[in-house]
């Protein structure tokens, strides 16, 4: 398949052109009297759905085109059963295109040309977006421009050569064992303390943990049942450590028992991610380590390389992750492996040695090439 590179240090000449009068930041304008909102079907039968309504009540209001496109691209989303996040964040970037077509002048969904799918990536990049966002906002754009192409609602010669934005693999970033050890030596929160714990004893994402019930833990077999996890939809089991399990125990003899979350907050309903995150940045701030720039999802991070050093193989920490690509286990292979740290001071020592065989010398003796051949 071809693929059609996007930098985002390179610009097309002739952008300035282009986009004639196009300002930096994107206004929405008001709806218009006597403007056709994109040709939408009014007699289309009604969804209950209140995350597809408030999209496709946004691109009515704002007069914008392709709505009947919209709404039949968000509606079989919603039948392959896709989670909210991802409709809600496909039908925010497909507002921002929609918005951009309007802006230079394209009414007609039907008349948008490759140019101004490159135009829209190119404004993307110039607002001084992560790749990382940039390349997500492709994504959506290319399963919605597929869905129409498959459905012949739109020419196939639109995604001949797939864009792509290339985006930076950068390595996980883990906990350094002097800094963990700082860090749980502040805790003393029987709650604070099983949260962080558990986290990095199980390498759970921090939303699938506070979406945890009580009836998923089993102190008996000291593990952890995640029936779907929040973002694959993949279940799996976790294991709790001696020090993790120590820590809950402590928790349940104080917690609310009206509450059917492991972790909960106001009036008993799960505890939010802005809670969990304004702890450990409390107490990470109280450790000193506020400029290396720790998150929650580096006890995550930690877990896994803490694993691999401890010589886990790769396919079990998998598992233990719930990652449905081992690509995605390599990377910490990348950050911290023993045994090819070892393998490199074994092969320095007899470097250093001046025990290696060979040379690397220019051989005077090779034949001369010949006059022709150099002509040529």
């Amino acid at each position: 398949m071809n693929l059609e590179l996007v930098s985002v240090e390179s610009r097309r000449k002739h952008r300035q052109s282009y986009l004639p009068g196009f300002e930096e930041s994107t206004t929405y304008s008001p709806p218009q009297p006597n403007v056709d909102p994109g040709n939408r079907t009014e007699d289309a039968p009604k969804f209950n759905n209140p995350e597809i309504i408030r999209i496709l009540k946004s691109i009515s209001d704002r007069c914008l085109c392709g709505y009947d496109y919209v709404n039949q691209y968000l509606r079989d989303l919603y039948r392959r059963n896709c989670r909210p996040n991802t409709i809600r964040g496909n039908g925010t970037t497909i507002i921002l295109f929609l918005t951009f077509l309007k802006s230079i002048g394209r009414h007609r969904f039907e008349d948008i040309s490759r140019q101004d799918f490159s135009a829209f990536i190119e404004y993307e990049q110039d607002r001084g977006l992560s790749p990382n966002t940039v390349s997500t906002r492709l994504r959506a754009l290319n399963a919605f421009f597929n869905f129409l192409i498959q459905n012949d609602m739109l020419q196939a010669d639109l995604l001949k050569r797939k864009m792509r934005v290339k985006v930076p693999d950068s390595l996980p970033r883990a906990i350094e064992p002097e800094d963990i050890q700082r860090l749980l030596s502040l805790i003393k929160t029987p709650r604070d303390r099983a949260l962080i714990l558990t986290l990095l004893r199980t390498g759970m994402r921090i939303g699938e943990l506070l979406n945890t019930k009580l009836a998923d833990l089993n102190l008996k077999e000291n593990y952890i049942q995640i029936f779907e996890a929040q973002k694959n939809r993949v279940g799996r089991i976790v294991y709790l450590s001696t020090d993790a399990r120590s820590s809950l125990v402590k928790w349940l003899k104080l917690r609310n028992t009206k509450s059917d979350y492991l972790f909960y907050g106001h009036r008993c309903r799960p505890l939010s991610y802005q809670a969990a995150r304004c702890r450990f940045n409390y107490y990470i701030a109280q450790a000193g380590l506020s400029h290396k720039d720790y998150t929650l999802h580096c006890l995550r991070h930690t877990y896994a390389s803490e694993l691999l050093n401890a010589g886990m193989p790769l396919q079990c920490l998998q598992e233990l992750l719930g990652h449905s690509c081992i690509e995605m286990t390599r990377r910490y292979a990348r950050l911290t492996d023993i045994t090819r740290r070892e393998e490199y001071y074994k092969a320095m020592a007899i470097i250093e040695r001046g025990q290696t065989h060979g040379h690397y010398r220019f051989d005077s003796q090779l034949p001369p090439v010949p006059e022709a051949t150099q002509l040529l």
